[in-house]
């Protein structure tokens, strides 16, 4: 018989919408320190680092949007994704009761709002993908914000009115357009998820599951590792700065990824995530639950 893990599963919701993660944390703290003193850009910094500091002490929501819950399930042979599915959304609608989560689920047609943050399938939006049976469960959890998914972009190239190419020459023109439209709209500091490739549908998934990711990790293809380092130095260098104010902090890290494509398309897709760069994971080995 299958264990229920829906008290598990809300303590993951608790934990990712009300504590920031470590590697998160500490590049803000850093980012503070490269901003003049008493500039607007540092007093943002400062703002948002007390804000995390007493949403974690009072497990109260980091932000007040509490974002599209996104869910990547990695299950071990055998187990139903079906009562998963319902544990997860059982667990959803808990947090949603105890104020750990904003009831976000809005019906587009008939502008109507759930109050349980459940809309349909497809709200939360949950990935399942199975591993050997002798793998432990694990369950991702990022809540993306609505102000940072407004700025996502999408580009097909070549783009004439940018220059660019099918190249990661035109990769880097159109990320860096991508963050300087964005501009304070997306909650900067941002981290950028960008996938190259794919069909418009796939590019934009995985532009967001390369996100799960902790910050500073690379992709292992030395060129593309150094077209992240370079993205995030260039953007950085735009001016934009922690919420719009201006400063040397606009993008706290980029993560890409390449898929194979049609050789009539060659998409570019740009996921922002805003400074409250929401994921937790849990663990379950036997007994036992470990979050990250």
């Amino acid at each position: 018989m299958q264990k229920d893990y829906t008290n598990e599963i809300l303590e993951l919701i608790r934990r990712t919408s009300s504590s920031l993660p470590k590697d998160v944390e500490d590049r803000l703290r850093a980012s503070i320190e490269k901003e003049e003193p008493g500039s607007a850009a540092r007093g943002a910094l400062e703002t948002i680092l007390k804000n995390v500091e007493l949403a974690r002490a009072n497990s109260t929501p980091i932000c007040q949007d509490t974002g599209t819950p996104i869910f990547y399930v990695h299950y071990p042979e055998g187990m139903s994704t079906r009562k998963l599915r319902e544990q997860i959304r059982a667990a959803m609608a808990e947090a949603t009761k105890r104020s750990y989560m904003r009831p976000n689920a809005v019906d587009a047609i008939y502008d109507k709002n759930t109050g349980n943050n459940l809309g349909g399938d497809d709200f939360p939006y949950i990935h399942f993908e199975e591993v050997d049976a002798d793998q432990p469960l694990v369950i991702e959890l990022m809540l993306k914000g609505g102000g940072c998914e407004n700025v996502g972009r999408q580009y097909s190239l070549p783009d004439n009115s940018l220059g660019a190419g099918r190249d990661l020459a035109g990769v880097r023109k159109v990320v860096l357009d991508a963050v300087q439209k964005a501009q304070g709209q997306g909650c900067a500091p941002g981290i950028l998820g960008v996938s190259i490739g794919g069909d418009r549908g796939s590019s934009y998934i995985k532009s967001k599951e390369v996100l799960f990711s902790e910050i500073g990790t690379r992709n292992p293809d030395p060129k593309i590792a150094e077209l992240e380092e370079r993205l995030t130095k260039e953007a950085n260098e735009l001016g934009i700065g922690p919420m719009g104010f201006g400063g040397k902090t606009t993008v706290l890290d980029t993560k890409i990824t390449g898929m194979h494509r049609l050789p009539a398309s060659y998409f570019v897709s740009v996921s922002y995530m805003c400074w409250a760069y929401r994921r937790r994971k849990m663990t379950v080995k036997g007994d036992e639950v470990e979050y990250d």
